[in-house]
């Protein structure tokens, strides 16, 4: 982690120099089977995380027993994970690689990702609805457990919690959609099903943390920012428990799906 002089400039012109430790951000490039697919902008720490978890919610990989192989090197111009996916069929992979490309890495355009958006998602499955007190637990558990967040002052984080509000793993980065694959993916790594506790993230809640989250298996999720209307939607429509505007002395709670 980079560390650099500043000034904090205060409202009567005082000045006084600090140093501040700065955010690690490079360019990742992922490659799938050999083939160039993304290049992210993200935090170079826990790639093989990253792989894992963007493979799944992208879809790539149905399974983290799909992925045969992962490598992380770095380069000149910053970090190229290389990941195998025998059973990824080439013809897919390709057709993928043309509609990511009409995509943002906030949004969509292009008919296919209209079209792909249209489809619904993966059905949540059956599951204990969580009780608030855990939510509770768990943010007060995170922030203990955001080293780069507490050093930096300007990363995301994403968390597993038990049912009870434990915090089972952290993964951070200056990405939120960064972070969450992370977290996805560190647990489908270490066998952890995100099913049996709820997901917990400091990002925004667009409809791409809900799409990723169910994409992994997750239940139930939790944020501490409010949802977007297609967030909602989407998240009703598969049956995810979504809880947002986590804050201290309340929760939203936006779709109730739990049993």
């Amino acid at each position: 982690m980079e560390v650099g002089a500043t000034t904090a400039v205060h409202p009567d012109g005082h000045r006084v120099a600090t140093a501040r430790d700065w955010v690690p951000e490079a360019p990742v490039a992922l490659e799938f089977n050999g083939v160039a697919y993304a290049v992210m902008m993200a935090t170079p720490a826990d790639l093989a995380d990253f792989a894992t978890g963007f493979a799944l919610t992208e879809g790539l990989a149905a399974s983290p027993a799909e992925i045969a192989d992962i490598g992380v090197a770095e380069v000149d111009a910053g970090w190229v994970v290389r990941t195998a996916i025998p059973a990824l069929p080439l013809d897919r992979l390709g057709e993928r690689i043309r509609n990511r490309a009409a995509e943002s890495s906030c949004g969509l355009c292009g008919i296919e990702s209209l079209e792909a958006l249209a489809r619904p998602l993966p059905p949540v499955r059956p599951h204990v609805a969580i009780a608030a007190p855990a939510i509770f637990a768990a943010l007060h558990a995170l922030p203990a457990l955001q080293a780069l967040g507490r050093a930096t002052g300007a990363a995301h984080a994403a968390a597993l919690a038990t049912p009870a509000g434990a915090i089972t793993l952290v993964r951070e980065d200056v990405g939120r959609h960064n972070a969450l694959d992370k977290a996805l993916g560190a647990a489908a790594r270490a066998g952890v099903s995100p099913a049996g506790g709820f997901v917990l993230s400091t990002a925004r809640c667009s409809f791409e943390i809900v799409e990723k989250a169910v994409r992994a298996g997750a239940t139930t999720l939790v944020t501490i920012s409010l949802p977007t209307s297609l967030a909602v939607e989407r998240a009703r429509a598969a049956g995810l428990s979504l809880w947002a505007l986590a804050r201290d002395d309340s929760v939203l709670l936006v779709n109730d799906a739990g049993q």
